[in-house]
């Protein structure tokens, strides 16, 4: 039913929503595994609670990233020539790395978004920071590494920001306009993400009613509606403070998610 399990999709959808609009990502990070709690609760077919976990909350990236990256261009951080170079490599990345996550077996697939997620955490829990390099490169050489990210960024459900955030600094974009050209790039990851998600999910026996593919509309629709609401609110924190200590929460947390959900796929 629509509004089965609404005040948990409302609670998770404003907390990813949050660190969507402060951090430039998408929430998938923490969105997949808790989704896996609550589908698992649900009583959910357990050979599908990974995929659905994927690939619903990419299709929540639709609508934090368009909420981020408004309040983002407002405040004139997005570097929209980089955006227009990146998306069709981050589109034909995407859409292949969702393709491929929907034939995986759920455990191969737990185990590769752990490891892509510990190694987002490790990150932000050390601050690495990219140096300032270059300038802009060329179309093909940008849309290269949008394919790179979008094919990662679709197995982890990630909005790319972990990745995309220190290639555009390597490219001498400010921190702020990076954050804020990576959650613009995260639209179309996340638009060509659901749409893999959706198609390989077509048809699959054992899904739940309300289901397009391997997205869940009824999580969809609650987090959507408070992702959107407090994006905005985590944009405006970003460019007022370092958000160091909430940067060093969240990784923790992703830490405890990614196992959870690795050790409960193999239980």
């Amino acid at each position: 039913m629509m509004i089965d399990w609404w005040w948990a999709y409302l609670a998770l959808g404003c907390f990813v929503g949050f660190f969507g609009g402060l951090l430039g990502i998408g929430g998938g990070a923490a969105m997949v595994p808790m989704l896996a709690i609550i589908y698992a609760a649900k009583g959910f077919a357990s050979d599908a609670i990974v995929h659905l976990a994927l690939g619903t909350s990419v299709a929540t990236m639709i609508f934090t990233s368009a909420a981020s990256v408004v309040s983002h261009h407002r405040r004139g951080a997005v570097h929209w020539v980089a955006w227009r170079r990146m998306v069709p490599g981050v589109i034909a990345g995407t859409l292949s790395g969702a393709l491929i996550a929907g034939r995986l077996d759920p455990r191969l697939l737990a185990i590769a978004f752990t490891v892509l997620i510990y190694a987002l955490a490790t990150q932000m829990l050390l601050e690495v920071k990219a140096a300032p390099g270059g300038q802009l490169q060329g179309a093909g050489a940008m849309s290269a590494a949008g394919g790179v990210i979008g094919f990662i960024s679709s197995l982890s459900a990630t909005g790319g920001a972990a990745l995309t955030v220190p290639y555009l600094v390597k490219r001498s974009l400010s921190i702020h306009q990076a954050i804020g050209t990576a959650a613009a790039v995260g639209w179309p990851l996340a638009l060509a993400g659901t749409l893999g998600y959706g198609l390989i999910g077509l048809g699959r026996p054992g899904l739940p009613a309300w289901s397009a593919g391997f997205v869940y509309l009824p999580a969809l629709t609650w987090i959507a509606v408070a992702s959107m609401a407090a994006a905005p609110l985590g944009a405006r924190v970003a460019h007022r403070a370092q958000g160091r200590t909430l940067k060093r929460v969240f990784a923790i947390v992703l830490y405890g998610l990614a196992t959870h959900m690795l050790v409960s796929t193999f239980r």
